[in-house]
């Protein structure tokens, strides 16, 4: 006769009820147990002959939060048709948008899909969208086939990408690529009662209570003499344990933040709310240039103005020099300069004014090396390679016999040791604030060719008004690309993702 125990004469049991064959799923609800409890008990079944486990190895596709609300409320395309019928078949883009309740960041996407789906024509000149000659007499836009899938998903919560059709597959993949659902591995098990099996249930008597814990009282009473202790079996598989750890991408910024302290760099800090001054007039960039717009930088509201009373010397040999050159050997940019302008306060919208700072305070050695990892801000569109909000990893280095070899060595090792590129290439670019400027591109086997930004040696405009004397050679490298290549990353919006599991899987090396 087998000895069976509690959890083990739930689970036959549960399989006989359930007509001799169940899932662990369907064994959870029905026995109550965990998981980690079912599948333990499963293996030690197995190893008495008792059952038969089958495994199944399936794509599971399932809703992201975002596939969820488009489930729901339907793709932003279908809103936006909808909203262009209701205002008569054309309508302004922005008007029809909000109409549909699409936020500004979707409105392009939605328009793409509607143009891509042959729902609608635009036209760009007049920013107008009207509903395509072949749909204008139907009285609805037809339900496609990625529709029916978001819906099949909100119902159903997940479904085996093998059962899927070629055509859903297809839409299943496409969907993915919007990051509306994930399609991940999943190993489904069966459990199988044996015929020793249905003789043990039938033949077992009532399991004896097993003791999991050693308290103080069966101890002190000494009945743990006589209590039966459970047993353990240390290699069925338990529930996944998911440690605490930093975020990848926090990890690897504090990786590089350690590799250029201990290559001699000291690091810069400084706020995020800057002055115009710093941001573009110490960098000799002309107080009329397009990268002042609002539409290039952010400007506070409230307050609009801070104070650089205490940067008089240094702002008095900028004024010149933006107006006459100065002592520069430079004709300036011929304006009236402002100091009204200079004291505009604005979102950062790049590390390289922490550089200006530090070499206008003067505290520093010559030679000496400093750095930056600084967050900046830009009215940027967001898509796959670009963000409003990110990371610049800034660096300069002071001294008398730099030259441009110098500059490109150490760009090329950023590029292959940081972000672990094959190769990398330079090539001539401007700056105001640098000459000669580089931009520095790099490459990966398997990943392709990305820029990773500017560089160059400050301009004696920049340097002598910030009474500095000797070359200064000076970086700005966008280091959240560096992460993308060193991780494999094509979508720059996945650093900052909040999935879990992503988070759970990712492992940088």
């Amino acid at each position: 006769m087998v000895e069976l125990r509690t959890q083990e004469q739930q689970i036959l049991s549960a399989l006989q009820r359930l007509g001799g064959k169940a899932s662990v799923e369907q064994l959870i609800d029905t026995c109550g147990l965990p998981d980690s409890a079912v599948m333990r008990t499963a293996l030690t079944l197995q190893e008495k002959n008792l059952v038969t486990i089958h495994a199944e190895y399936q794509n599971v596709t399932k809703l992201t939060v975002e596939g969820e609300g488009y489930a729901k409320e339907g793709l932003p395309e279908r809103r936006l048709i909808h909203a262009v019928a209701q205002l008569g078949g054309s309508a302004d883009l922005k008007v029809a948008a909000q109409q549909a309740k699409i936020t500004p960041e979707f409105v392009q996407i939605a328009l793409g899909w509607t143009i891509r789906k042959k729902w609608a024509l635009y036209t760009s000149s007049d920013n107008t969208i009207r509903i395509a000659e072949t749909l204008l007499h139907q009285a609805f836009v037809p339900e496609g086939q990625d529709e029916k899938l978001l819906k099949l998903l909100g119902e159903k919560k997940q479904i085996a990408l093998e059962t899927l059709g070629k055509e859903q597959k297809d839409d299943a993949e496409q969907l993915k690529k919007r990051k509306l659902v994930t399609i991940e591995p999943k190993t489904s098990r069966t459990l199988q009662i044996t015929e020793e099996g249905i003789k043990a249930v039938a033949e077992a008597k009532e399991a004896p209570v097993e003791i999991t814990q050693l308290t103080p009282e069966l101890i002190i009473t000494g009945k743990w003499h006589t209590a039966k202790l459970q047993k353990y079996n240390i290699e069925a598989p338990v529930a996944k344990a998911w440690p605490g750890k930093k975020h990848p991408y926090l990890a690897f910024l504090d990786e590089v933040r350690a590799k250029l302290v201990d290559m001699g760099f000291q690091e810069m800090t400084g706020t995020a709310v800057e002055t115009g001054f710093f941001n573009f007039d110490a960098l000799y960039v002309p107080q009329d240039h397009p990268a002042r717009e609002e539409s290039d930088i952010y400007y506070l509201k409230d307050p609009q103005y801070g104070d650089i009373s205490g940067h008089g010397e240094a702002a008095e040999h900028v004024k010149e020099t933006h107006e006459n050159g100065w002592v520069t050997g430079s004709t300036g940019w011929g304006y009236k300069y402002s100091f009204l302008t200079a004291q505009r306060l604005i979102l950062r919208g790049h590390g390289t004014c922490l550089s200006a700072r530090t070499l206008e305070t003067k505290k520093f050695e010559v030679p000496s090396k400093h750095f930056s990892i600084a967050r900046v801000y830009r009215p940027e569109i967001t898509d796959k390679t670009h963000l409003s909000e990110f990371n610049q990893v800034e660096g300069i280095i002071i001294d008398e016999n730099l030259t441009l070899k110098d500059l490109l060595g150490v760009l090329e090792k950023f590029a292959l040791e940081i972000a672990g590129a094959d190769k990398v290439r330079f090539k001539p670019d401007y700056f105001p604030f640098t000459e000669p400027s580089v931009e520095l591109s790099a490459y990966k086997e398997g990943y392709g060719w990305v820029e990773f930004g500017g560089s160059g040696i400050f301009r004696p405009e920049v340097t002598l008004p910030l009474g500095v004397k000797v070359p200064v050679i000076a970086w700005g490298l966008g280091v959240d690309r560096l992460f993308m290549m060193r991780a494999g990353i094509e979508d720059i919006r996945e650093i900052f993702s909040q999935d879990l599991d992503w988070l759970r899987r990712k492992q940088v090396t």
